[in-house]
């Protein structure tokens, strides 16, 4: 848990310097930063720095990764350090061994679980607690000391020291020691995340991201230490992951995009094969994202309708659907028909389970239109499946309106926030408001993504190439500069629909619709004005996605707007060396 108080920097000479630059640059824009600066551009802010005096340490041929676990961790942290090793011997050229501890050895970074580590964590366990992503971090002139209680501490304080290396140490080749050395400085931190729950989304569905595609995402995602991957893998566009038991989903569900007709693919194939799946699964573990898989029902299902008859009133398969549309023709989930869709659930959510150690699987349920019953026979079934395997489930806000809700729901909240805080406790009831909050009154708790803070498939400016804007226009200012514990609090405050307490955590969402340039003016003409989905990801998700990382792994008031947009212009040129596409946003200056 956070202390009492926090510890305020001891500032070097060099670090008032320009803590006092920093202090007139504000000056001259009349804005007044509240949180103190360190200079040292880290993000997320962690809870409590002190610079300390020292020359800091510096990395060379002598330096060694030594390792301090209980065995039952031991290839855990292995992990960890083998991943520390990579990071900075790619750019620097050196080759940093691992091994035990050395006492009283120097040029050391030691990566040590504390005493009774072993009973604290399981990989696979519901993200609940933020304990097992707290570290402590010290960097003098003869070693550098990370400890945590669990492995994924550890990981999220390795994210932290490679960023108080030089920018140079996210390169991908072996590049030239910049002037003083690979070095970090002299530091103290102690860092614990706000929020247990830490997500990112990626729309595979309405574009289909290639398995080294989605790879890159969680480099993204984890490097600002988020530790959910929610990949939305089936929508009215396309079907993409392999359940061997119904091979149409995938024969005829994936040979669509949203703006890709049938034939246009080149012969390429979209979707994943279980050995893919499984790849994308254990590379997020060495991150330590927990990847949660997203079958979205009963609408957003035209790929599975087009795929099996069973899915229809009448047992005709539908056209195939590669248009831009939602609140299309649901499931058929008529009394009488839920014989079949049951089956369908049954197939599905048992193949996607196997496919997924973790503890969640996401049902989708937004954008439903059906008739009266409908929605809640799917519901019911969907639930009681998915429970059956273990799994706790996740629904976007809408997934209120089912009759009941298994223990430890989470459901997800995508509002838009500028539109619904000023209705929160009116007369006039809101539809979403009335999910969230029947939701609430059976037990679920919120994981917060309103649509006008962390879709960032949402433009920045009227500038941007890419996406929409039917939700907002979100500037890094509006990803950043918002309290999820009081998004659902009316602006006058006397009206709380949900407070901190009800709240799971955080995600960022990056869709896919619209991932061509001129996307407002017209429909696409066809596949060649589509750019590659790592040009459309890089440039939407940079400089948003670590906005709203700190949003979720910051406590509010260690935020400040002024304050982040400044550590993040230092933490751009980063972005530029490890070859990430970034948007210099409009409303950011970002000389350093």
């Amino acid at each position: 848990m956070k202390s009492p108080g926090r510890r305020r920097p001891a500032l070097t000479a060099g670090v008032v310097a320009a803590v006092l630059t920093a202090a007139l640059l504000t000056a001259c824009t009349d804005e007044v930063s509240t949180v103190p600066s360190t200079g040292l551009g880290l993000v997320p802010v962690p809870t409590d720095v002190s610079v300390d005096e020292g020359e800091g340490f510096v990395l060379d041929a002598d330096s060694t990764i030594a390792l301090v676990t209980p065995e039952i961790m031991a290839p855990e942290v292995h992990q960890v350090g083998e991943e520390l090793a990579e990071y900075l011997g790619t750019a620097t050229g050196l080759e940093l061994p691992l091994g035990p501890a050395v006492e009283g050895a120097t040029g050391e970074i030691r990566l040590e679980l504390t005493t009774g580590a072993e009973a604290v964590w399981d990989r696979n366990s519901p993200l609940d607690d933020p304990a097992v992503d707290a570290y402590q971090l010290t960097v003098d002139d003869e070693q550098v000391v990370l400890t945590a209680a669990a492995p994924p501490g550890l990981f999220r304080g390795v994210q932290t020291l490679r960023q108080l290396f030089p920018p140079e140490i996210e390169a991908r080749s072996v590049q030239d020691a910049p002037a003083g050395g690979w070095t970090a400085p002299a530091v103290t931190i102690t860092d614990e995340p706000r929020f247990a729950y830490r997500g990112a989304m990626l729309d595979v569905a309405r574009r289909f991201y290639p398995v080294e595609s989605v790879k890159r995402f969680i480099d993204h995602a984890s490097t600002y230490k988020l530790n959910a991957l929610h990949l939305h893998l089936t929508d009215d566009q396309g079907w993409r992951i392999a359940v061997d038991a119904l091979p149409g989903l995938t024969e005829t569900g994936s040979t669509t995009q949203e703006g890709w007709e049938p034939g246009t693919g080149g012969g390429e194939r979209w979707y994943y094969t279980a050995e893919e799946y499984a790849e994308i699964v254990a590379y997020a573990g060495e991150k330590f994202m927990t990847v949660v898989p997203e079958i979205d029902g009963p609408g957003h299902t035209l790929a599975a309708q087009a795929s099996l008859g069973s899915l229809t009133c009448d047992g005709v398969p539908t056209p195939l659907y590669w248009g831009p549309e939602v609140n299309n023709p649901i499931v058929c989930a008529s009394d009488e028909n839920m014989g079949n869709v049951r089956a369908f659930l049954q197939t599905v959510l048992a193949s996607v389970a196997g496919q997924n150690p973790g503890p969640y699987l996401h049902l989708g349920g937004d954008e439903a239109p059906s008739p009266p019953g409908w929605y809640q026979n799917y519901a019911e079934a969907a639930n009681e499946i998915a429970t059956g395997h273990g799994k706790t489930v996740i629904g976007w806000h809408q997934w209120g309106a089912a009759d009941d809700l298994p223990p430890g729901t989470l459901i997800q909240y995508w509002g838009v926030g500028e539109r619904l805080r000023g209705v929160i406790g009116g007369e006039a009831k809101n539809a979403d408001l009335v999910d969230v909050q029947d939701a609430l009154d059976m037990g679920a708790r919120l994981i917060m993504s309103p649509a006008d803070r962390t879709y960032l498939d949402m433009k920045y400016d009227g500038d941007t190439p890419y996406g929409l804007e039917w939700a907002t226009r979100i500037t890094l200012e509006e990803a950043y500069d918002w309290d999820p514990a009081t998004e659902l609090t009316s602006p006058d405050g006397e009206s709380v629909l949900a407070d901190e307490s009800a709240m799971a955590g955080v995600e960022v969402l990056l869709w896919s619709d619209r991932s061509y340039p001129d996307s407002l003016v017209s429909l696409p003409s066809g596949p060649e004005v589509f750019v590659p989905v790592d040009t459309y990801a890089d440039f939407m998700l940079f400089p948003r996605l670590p906005a709203t990382a700190e949003v979720a792994w910051s406590e509010q008031a260690d935020r400040d707007y002024p304050d982040f947009r400044d550590r993040l212009v230092q933490v751009s040129s980063r972005w530029t060396e490890a070859g990430i596409g970034w948007n210099e946003a409009a409303d950011v200056d970002w000389t350093p």
